[in-house]
């Protein structure tokens, strides 16, 4: 068993990297088929992360064009930075930069939210600017009054109309800063991410907007991409150090009851995935930076996005290579499919132990005499693992809700598959014993192909929760490897390769009764998916989110 389910995870996650998604860790694939909530990062993300300036709002006594060159000295184009790209590319004459030496620079941080350069001009003054987060720099510039409603007003008139402000300031030497004004910044949704949020939800998925942006841009981001408009400012929510674990007693409500969060600092996401564990959800985190890596690695799959860093990368589940939301909806469609592939071989393969055990030991218990011999045991092992091996390529739909191990529902299905099973070889062994008259060898020959033909047919059967003739159907690899396996038992019955020879005619009967169980096992699985799941085909699924590895899971079934 874990071999099987390692082999499908491995070939999973080499489908996930054909859609641009590298899985680090192999049981993340089980975790990421289990996400119920996505916070995702907006810039870059949600949106284009293709930044376009705006007109500039300056301050009084302030032109324009100072301002743009102001910022644009607070700018450097080696760091690939799309607002320091958008402010730089907004300059008129860009030569008027060889005027300035930049002698001292500091790069945006997601904590302090802005950049800082010391420049010197060509008379040899110097002087220092900044840009960044208007709620940052206005603090910095310590402005009241007045001054501070009106620069207020602009930054929420501007984020009510979708632009993203970088307030810019100026101070001379040592001395306090001043605010020169405020760059609006438009940064348009991806097109595909409103159609991407609305699969993610017809797959269970609640999305939830997560962006340093103020509340007004979030909102109307949100509104745009249709997540709804319930924004919580994470510093609101967060009055107190998170990372001393200063959380408020309500904001778990509020946090699991968001649309997504505003204003929000790196240990606020590691506060955010940790209140929605402790409600119960399954969370997958996307981060880029150094300072997400606490809350990438604590999300039950951290998710790094396109252009992360090497620290990101390291404490995430898993790597995008492609830039956007769909590669993670992607991601979780595909992680779905291979959990089913193995739920399938999981249900298969506790329901033939349970046939094979129990009539064997019954069997020579009752009869007297054991139904298989060692060659056949060794026989049908081997030719069980050709196609349960090729379980891992099987076409699989793709669950419209999260999925986990059900351990009782497993157990459940499958106990009564293998019980099934038991019956039916114990009918096939009565029938060739008081009709067909076999001897003991004849009647080992015949539970054995029974055993091999059964088995497979049975897989057909467990490999869906839908009828076993309706889509999807198998893949070609598991149907070919189960003809050949067929052809190969059905020639050792009737040529007596390793085991004593079987007529045709018993060969066919044997065909013939296990094709008419195949399905009396349907309609039982049938029934038992409609007592256990009474708003059938996917209302409500049969399995829901998981946290524990695949790799210890499977084997306490087995």
């Amino acid at each position: 068993m874990p071999a099987v389910l390692s082999v499908t995870m491995a070939l999973g996650a080499r489908m996930l990297a054909r859609s641009k998604a590298i899985v680090s860790r192999l049981e993340s694939i089980e975790e990421l088929a289990g996400v119920d909530v996505l916070c995702s990062d907006k810039t870059g993300t949600l949106t284009q992360n293709k930044l376009t300036l705006g007109d500039p709002e300056a301050s009084t006594g302030m032109d324009a064009a100072t301002l743009i060159l102001m910022a644009s000295l607070a700018s450097r184009a080696a760091d690939n930075d799309p607002i320091d790209l958008a402010v730089l590319s907004s300059l008129k004459d860009s030569t008027v930069l060889n005027n300035y030496q930049q002698e001292k620079y500091v790069p945006f941080d997601p904590v302090d939210k802005r950049t800082e350069a010391t420049i010197r001009d060509s008379s040899g003054k110097v002087f220092r600017v900044t840009k960044g987060a208007p709620q940052v720099v206005l603090a910095l510039t310590r402005l009241s009054g007045s001054d501070l409603d009106r620069a207020s007003k602009t930054i929420q008139s501007l984020a009510s109309h979708g632009y993203r402000t970088i307030a810019v300031a100026v101070a001379q030497d040592d001395g306090p800063w001043t605010l020169l004004g405020l760059l609006p910044l438009s940064d348009p949704p991806r097109p595909d991410s409103k159609s991407t949020i609305a699969r993610a939800r017809a797959y269970g998925v609640k999305v939830k907007m997560v962006t340093g942006d103020n509340v007004a841009i979030a909102r109307q981001i949100a509104s745009q991409l249709d997540l709804g408009t319930n924004i919580q400012p994470a510093t609101e929510l967060f009055p107190g150090d998170v990372t001393k674990g200063q959380i408020p007693l309500d904001a778990a409500g509020k946090i699991d009851q968001a649309d997504g969060f505003a204003q929000v600092f790196p240990e606020h996401k590691y506060a955010i995935v940790k209140i929605l564990q402790e409600n119960g959800h399954i969370v997958g985190m996307t981060g880029d930076g150094v300072n997400d890596a606490p809350a990438l690695k604590q999300a039950d799959v951290g998710i790094a996005v396109s252009g992360a860093t090497e620290a990101a990368r390291a404490a995430a589940a898993l790597i995008l290579t492609a830039p956007g939301l769909s590669v993670i909806i992607e991601g979780i469609a595909e992680a779905r499919r291979i959990f089913e592939r193995m739920m399938s071989y999981v249900l298969y393969r506790i329901a033939m132990t349970i046939a094979i055990m129990v009539f064997v030991v019954l069997a020579s218990i009752y009869y007297h005499f054991f139904p298989l011999t060692a060659i056949m045991l060794i026989a049908l092992a081997l030719l069980d693992d050709v196609p349960i091996m090729t379980i891992a390529f099987d076409n699989a739909s793709v669950p419209p809700q999260p999925v986990k191990w059900e351990l009782d529902r497993v157990l459940v299905i499958s106990s009564v598959l293998g019980l099934l099973g038991v019956i039916q070889s114990f009918g096939l062994l009565y029938l060739g014993d008081t009709l067909h008259h076999l001897d003991h060898p004849q009647l080992q020959t015949m539970m054995f192909l029974q055993l091999v033909a059964g088995g497979h047919l049975l897989l057909f059967v467990t490999r869906t929760r839908r009828a076993f003739w309706k889509p999807p159907y198998p893949n070609l690899k598991l149907f070919l490897a189960i003809v050949v396996t067929q052809i190969v038992a059905v020639f050792m019955c009737s040529q007596g390769w390793m085991v004593p020879p079987l007529p045709w005619r018993i060969i066919g009967f044997v065909w013939a009764y296990n094709l008419v169980w195949m399905f009396a096992q349907d309609v039982v699985k049938l029934a038992i998916y409609g007592i256990l799941d009474p708003a059938r085909l996917w209302k409500r699924s049969l399995f829901q989110p998981i946290r524990v590895s695949t790799t210890s899971r499977p084997e306490a079934v087995s």
